[in-house]
């Protein structure tokens, strides 16, 4: 084992981290409302009283999961506007937004969907995030608008543009894109994937947009 590998989980993380994989698996495959405590605990290999030394209720579980197991989208999102100015560039960073959010939305469509189905789920989800500080939904066209905010005011983005708006529409097509994913499967009749790889999505969405929101006579750098 190298320095700077990560030390195998014992004891208690090891239960902990057995009960996420577990929840995240049922919750993709039989949702959310029809997976139990009782299941998780079952799958995972231990009591129910043992999963309930890590987590208070299913819904923390379901929170976990999301930040835990889906694709670290929050993270990235959250240190997005510190990236603002680099060698990088907008064009390489709106794409690594992209793919990350086609990523994560695809993960957590199948866990999620279910809240919708259930308005007292969806309160009491929503409450667990407040109880837990844990980013809401809200937080990724936030994070992004504040990122696009950071380098109109460096002179890399024009100034004639919303970024809120432009987040927006950013987010909105890595969700709808996410959706047709799951929708079709494989089974996606021709030219209803546009483009079909999650790769060429990333870089043709960042590029579109970045199309208008490039200063007149500018240039953004590290184009994908």
């Amino acid at each position: 084992m190298t320095p700077d590998a990560a030390a195998p989980l014992t004891g208690g993380a090891l239960t902990r981290s057995r009960i996420l994989d577990a929840a995240a698996a049922l919750m993709t495959t039989v949702g959310l409302t029809r997976t139990t405590t009782k299941q998780i605990a079952r799958e995972a290999g231990c009591s129910e009283a043992a999963l309930y030394k890590h987590f208070r209720n299913k819904e923390e579980i379901f929170v976990r999961v999301l930040h835990e197991r889906a694709p670290r989208f929050s993270d990235a999102m959250e240190q997005l506007p510190r990236r603002a100015g680099d060698d990088r560039g907008p064009a390489v960073h709106l794409k690594e937004v992209a793919l990350a959010a086609v990523r994560f939305y695809r993960r957590s469509f199948p866990i999620a969907a279910s809240l919708f189905a259930s308005p007292e789920l969806l309160a009491t989800h929503r409450r667990k995030l407040d109880e837990l500080g844990t980013a809401g939904p809200q937080n990724a066209t936030q994070h992004l608008a504040a990122y696009l905010t950071a380098e109109q005011k460096l002179g890399r983005v024009s100034t004639g543009i919303d970024p809120h708006a432009a987040a927006t529409l950013l987010i909105g097509a890595c969700f709808h894109r996410a959706f047709l994913d799951l929708f079709f499967g494989s089974e996606a009749p021709a030219g209803a994937l546009r483009p079909e790889g999650e790769e060429e999505f990333a870089a043709e969405t960042a590029r579109a947009l970045l199309d208008g929101l490039t200063p007149r006579g500018g240039s953004t750098t590290a184009t994908p």
